[in-house]
């Protein structure tokens, strides 16, 4: 996994700086989520591990399969992935590509995990507290977890904000065992 991403990181960096000198940072998200989507169908990974496929029918067939999806530099990426034997490496690619692009536009993903569900005024407040305290754009993401009794728990990158019941529960266990 890392090694594919170490392979992918260049490529991500390349994209994005391309992407950024002609304003194009959405379309080329656009352009890697359809890539990928389509790298990861079945009959075209077959294709994909298969050396006897030549170089050129791999990338019509892609090419065909994304039809309109993708402008002139997107066809480029493509032949040249093809060419560098590097096509398995687009969705760890992509996932740098949107990393690269959160990070120039200030905009964090926080990923919001709630007992029960959230209002949409409730979210609205977290989300300003969010970007209040790391003094960004925050894009929240919320998903219910029952097993948290109440409370939430905020991931945004590395950084774990628990404020759930059952993370104080696991705390004071820790605590008194101590």
């Amino acid at each position: 996994m890392a090694e594919e991403i170490t392979i992918a990181r260049p490529y991500a960096e390349a994209v994005f700086k391309l992407a950024k000198e002609k304003n194009a940072l959405s379309s080329w998200s656009d352009m890697l989520n359809a890539l990928t989507e389509v790298t990861t169908i079945e009959q075209i990974r077959t294709l994909i591990s298969d050396p006897g496929v030549p170089a050129n029918k791999l990338a019509e067939i892609i090419l065909e399969v994304c039809e309109n999806k993708l402008d002139s530099d997107g066809r480029n990426l493509v032949n040249l992935l093809i060419e560098n034997n590097r096509l398995d490496v687009l969705p760890q690619l992509s996932a740098l590509y949107e990393q690269l692009k959160a990070q120039f536009e200030e905009i964090l993903e926080a990923n919001i995990i709630s007992a029960y569900a959230i209002s949409d005024s409730q979210l609205e407040k977290l989300v300003s507290v969010l970007e209040n305290k790391f003094k960004c754009k925050i894009k929240a993401k919320v998903n219910i977890d029952p097993e948290l009794i109440g409370g939430v728990k905020i991931v945004i990158g590395d950084e774990v904000i628990d404020s759930s019941v059952r993370g104080k529960l696991e705390t004071m266990s820790v605590a008194l065992k101590s």
